[in-house]
């Protein structure tokens, strides 16, 4: 077998043998599991999750996952918690223990401190008559047959099974709780999702210049607001603001197509009659479908009719909405 096989080989059989312990562990789903979700969910307490080695660090993604999914969490390193940070977990408070063996030595110490605090302790371990197994209130068991490197090793497999176990846990908590992507965005704030539910027209628009000129405008000051403004625009507006019509860089091409003597015209006979305008308060995401759906590159932002200013497909772009 050549190196470029062996490699392929070895990566398709790390795989399999991890998938595998998935199988296996998603076949033995039961009773169990449904105990700890709804522990969890009537709790008035903080989540603690525990472990040491690789299992730590299994469990502060796991953390991570259930606080994002609207589960309050804690990550606690086992030792940490014996050198001082015990004093984080509070008696209401769920611990989740997580330890392969369920035999650490740092385990096996915490263990009866929890159970004087009068803690509920759910184990997750691969061995059913391990000594966290039995001393815990659930269980939720991740058999592993075999880690996934030929020696049998490497936390491979069981740090898999850990954490898939953890996203088991945390989508069933998610959805028990009803929480949504609105729910979602709000914690999530600088993310992509959170900006689609929650940015809306007036947090984008304001930035830009505000062109506009009179409906008996000349063309040259049609030409100058348009530069000056840098969006590709100019809005013609009356004495109270209100939007009469649009003059974009296609209407002044059109202009010089269609007349040679175009020093004459005014404003109001080159401009685009109801030109698509959006709310301040409409969602960004609106703006970028109705962009989309009429093929056109800026909306009209106004408030009571009244012209507030322009929005531009680069804002949108520059914000992220598109790729």
């Amino acid at each position: 077998m050549n190196t470029h096989h062996k490699i392929l080989n070895i990566a398709t059989l790390t795989f399999e043998a991890e998938i595998n312990s998935l199988r296996l562990i998603q076949e033995q789903l039961g009773e169990d599991f449904v105990q700890v979700v709804e522990c969890i969910l009537e709790t008035r307490g903080h989540l603690v999750i525990t472990g040491v080695g690789k299992s730590a660090l299994m469990a502060r993604k796991i953390v991570a996952t259930l606080n994002s999914t609207g589960t309050k969490s804690l990550f606690l390193h086992t030792s940490d918690a014996l050198h001082g940070d015990l004093g984080m977990i509070d008696e209401k408070d769920i611990v989740i223990c997580i330890s392969k063996s369920g035999e650490t030595q740092e385990i096996k110490t915490l263990i009866p401190i929890l159970q004087r605090k009068g803690n509920i302790l759910i184990a997750m371990t691969s061995q059913r008559e391990s000594y966290l197994a039995k001393k815990a209130h659930h269980l939720l068991y991740v058999p592993i047959i075999k880690e996934a490197d030929p020696e049998n090793l490497v936390p491979t497999s069981s740090t898999t099974a850990q954490l898939v176990m953890g996203d088991a846990l945390a989508i069933c908590l998610m959805s028990s709780k009803g929480f949504n992507a609105d729910d979602f965005s709000k914690i999530h704030p600088a993310g992509m999702l959170g900006k689609r539910l929650l940015m809306r027209v007036e947090d984008i628009f304001p930035t830009n210049n505000k062109p506009s000129v009179k409906p008996n405008d000349t063309i040259r000051n049609v030409i100058v607001s348009m530069t000056t403004g840098r969006l590709g625009i100019t809005v013609v507006v009356d004495e109270k603001q209100k939007t009469i019509g649009v003059i974009t860089d296609g209407d002044l091409r059109r202009m010089l197509e269609k007349s040679e003597n175009w020093k004459h015209l005014k404003a109001t006979d080159i401009m685009t009659h109801s030109p698509k305008t959006i709310s301040k308060n409409n969602m960004a995401t609106e703006a970028l479908k109705k962009m989309n759906e009429y093929n056109i590159t800026q909306l009209i932002v106004e408030e009571n009719n009244k012209y507030q200013g322009v929005i531009h497909l680069h804002d949108l772009i520059k914000e992220g909405f598109v790729e």
